[in-house]
């Protein structure tokens, strides 16, 4: 199996691939992590990881000044069903749009759009930032299915996915009010919090989307 985490410019992705690595080989077998910018690659992969971090804009200039990237996409996640995660900032640009410097069109994947986080409570502090408690929608999705209630998650972000179909809502934390922490749809999912930096629960949902299958 391979597994394609595409590199867009969006930060350094050495703790997303070392974590891909370490859940893939204490899962056992012969799970190939590429760090890629290749469209082919991505068009090939059995599984395929959208990092992100920055501006939301910013993000999707990177995606798109890749040649063929989104149209390898397209083609490997939407048409041909492979699983897809998208974390932080690339979970966002699974949205129709995002709000952060201007309107920027996301990839139009979930119904929904990424806007400034404005907590109800002025005292607390944007960006989010930190562990938060993750409250699970049910039925669980079968990649969190392995986290215990209030499991907590590593967050970083100022902006939030507001989804039109609370269906597409998997986990929520509360930062002022409820702030979506992962969607999901069919073969898609996304997390906001960073799973590489979220130590044993970030792990355990690397290790379930890599066995993972919609």
């Amino acid at each position: 199996m391979t597994v394609a985490i595409i590199d867009y410019g969006s930060g350094n992705l050495r703790s997303a691939a070392q974590a891909f690595e370490r859940a893939a080989g204490e899962a056992g077998g012969g799970t190939i992590v590429r760090v890629t910018a290749d469209p082919d690659v991505v068009r090939h992969a059995d599984r395929v990881v959208l990092p992100g971090v920055g501006a939301f804009a910013d993000c999707k200039q990177g995606l798109d000044a890749l040649d063929g990237m989104t149209d390898a996409l397209e083609e490997a996640v939407i048409r041909n069903g492979r699983p897809f995660l998208g974390i932080c900032v690339g979970m966002q640009l699974m949205a129709e749009r995002g709000r952060e410097y201007g309107t920027t069109p996301g990839l139009g994947w979930i119904p929904g759009e990424v806007v400034p986080m404005a907590p109800a409570d002025p005292s607390v502090k944007v960006p989010h930032m930190g562990w938060n408690a993750l409250d699970f929608r049910e039925p669980r999705h079968p990649v969190l299915a392995g986290l215990a209630p209030g499991a907590h998650a590593y967050f970083v972000h100022g902006y939030h996915l507001v989804c039109h179909d609370q269906d597409h809502v998997k986990a929520t934390v509360d930062h002022g009010g409820p702030v979506t922490a992962v969607v999901g749809r069919d073969n898609l999912m996304g997390t906001q919090f960073h799973p590489e930096k979220s130590q044993a629960v970030g792990l355990s949902v690397i290790a379930r989307f890599l066995a993972w299958t919609p």
